[in-house]
């Protein structure tokens, strides 16, 4: 089975009681099979948008995770 184990990181700005805060957060997140291969091949220094789920790793584990449904490029 293909996995990606990584890490993910946003930035962004958003309205926060009438003034913009910028947001800059890194989350753990996993891919599997197709959209692991696909993830593998892409460049990092590109920009994404994922889709997907928070939810634990696995049903043994606790840590939660972004679990990568799929993904494009925005532009890079």
């Amino acid at each position: 089975m293909a996995v990606i184990d990584c890490v993910l990181h946003h930035v962004s700005e958003v309205s926060e009681a009438g003034a913009l805060r910028k947001v800059e957060v890194e989350a753990p997140a996993i891919a599997y099979e197709s959209v692991a291969r696909r993830l593998a091949d892409s460049g990092l220094d590109e920009i994404y948008l994922f889709r997907g789920f928070v939810a634990n790793r696995s049903r043994k584990s606790k840590r939660t995770v972004f679990h990568i449904t799929e993904f494009n490029r925005l532009r890079g």
